[in-house]
């Protein structure tokens, strides 16, 4: 490698180098004297927070606790649904979902939700028949154009499946 090719890779280097540390910096002056302000408030008790932020955390947190219930509670969902519309059957079958995924991301292309119960014995266990109804309430509760229910035992064997 010749002297100018040294050169010109050092200058490109040290640009580089001068970039990621100006970047990572700060934002200059009158942003770090805030922060620093606002940090205080924050550490001293009763510190001088104003109540707009308060009022945003408590919004930022119900709406992450919003997300993670819907997020966990698909199977609830679920069982109410069923609860309210389905048959004496379909209800006794749904009373063992013990979890669901994929309900609620759906694009009609190809759309697969698992259904988990507290069944056991695979195919050949009692579980089967039941696995039937719960795919029926499922294609009831959600709708596509392309998707596939299947339901699994507590041990994460398949139980059966069908459309919705």
């Amino acid at each position: 490698m010749g002297m100018k090719s040294k050169i010109v890779l050092g200058a490109v280097v040290g640009l580089v180098v001068i970039g990621a540390v100006s970047a990572n910096g700060g934002d200059g002056g009158a942003g770090s004297a805030d922060k620093g302000a606002s940090a205080s408030a924050d550490k001293q008790p009763g510190g001088a927070k104003d109540a707009g932020a308060d009022t945003a955390d408590a919004a930022d947190a119900a709406d992450k606790a919003g997300q993670t219930e819907q997020k966990a509670s698909q199977a609830e969902q679920f069982k109410a649904f069923v609860q309210e519309n389905g048959t004496d059957q379909e209800k006794e079958a749904v009373s063992h979902v013990t979890k669901v995924q994929g309900a609620d991301d759906q694009n009609d292309i190809l759309d697969t939700a698992d259904v988990y119960t507290d069944f056991t014995g695979g195919i050949m266990g009692e579980g089967t028949g039941p696995a039937k109804l719960i795919a029926s309430a499922f294609a009831d509760w959600k709708q596509s154009a392309n998707g596939l229910v299947t339901v699994y035992d507590a041990d994460g064997e398949l139980l059966g499946n069908g459309q919705f």
